[in-house]
């Protein structure tokens, strides 16, 4: 059975669904986004299937979704309802393929008054793999995210940074955080299929995707 992962973040626009958008096209996973904000300005999942070049198939529907591009607390409280993760549920998919689900912001993003998105990658026991900027402020950010995820008992698969390339600032994190940095996304001039496959040849650590 191909193993799940859950991308996770150290903050929102982070470049979380690129990430999946790659893995989805390199390793033919099946993508999902539990708790989706910010459909008036498109979906995650939309951005997927055009980045992959994947179709509905290859996509679960979301089990939340809100029109303000805002944290999921506040959309939901707007929209006169609760996030309840009692709700969100694994579904059942291929067995022979990989499921990549995208979290919310980072992982303290409250999803309601008492819980966030910490809580449903606990709830759903899957590898997180951590989206984490090149740039300055990285070691602090993911560090923190790190320790948190290990501190609610979750694992951590390892870092995927995105943007130019830092060797000084992977080789911190594989240290100070004791997380091995696993890939790296450089910025695309124009996202497609080809060019996701090109950085997971290139930048991927290939032994953690099997």
């Amino acid at each position: 059975m191909k193993e799940d992962l859950f991308v996770t973040g150290t903050d929102t626009n982070i470049g979380k669904t690129v990430l999946c958008a790659l893995l989805v096209a390199a390793l033919d996973a099946i993508y999902w986004k539990p708790i989706q904000t910010g459909v008036s300005e498109g979906t995650d999942r939309e951005s997927v299937m055009r980045w992959a070049e994947v179709t509905e198939d290859s996509t679960l529907p979301e089990c939340y979704r809100f029109d303000p591009p805002v944290s999921p607390h506040l959309a939901a409280a707007a929209a006169g309802v609760t996030i309840d993760l009692a709700r969100i549920r694994r579904p059942p998919t291929d067995p022979g393929r990989h499921l990549v689900v995208e979290g919310a912001g980072g992982v303290l993003v409250p999803v309601n008054d008492s819980q966030s998105i910490l809580d449903l990658i606990c709830q759903l026991a899957m590898p997180a793999v951590v989206a984490s900027r090149t740039a300055v402020g990285t070691i602090n950010h993911t560090t923190m995210t790190v320790h948190e995820l290990r501190n609610a008992g979750a694992s951590v698969k390892g870092v995927v940074m995105i943007g130019l390339e830092n060797k000084d600032n992977e080789r911190s994190i594989e240290r100070y955080a004791k997380v091995p940095v696993i890939g790296r996304v450089p910025w695309f001039g124009y996202i497609h299929r080809s060019e996701l496959l090109r950085a997971f040849q290139n930048n991927f650590d290939q032994q953690y995707f099997t």
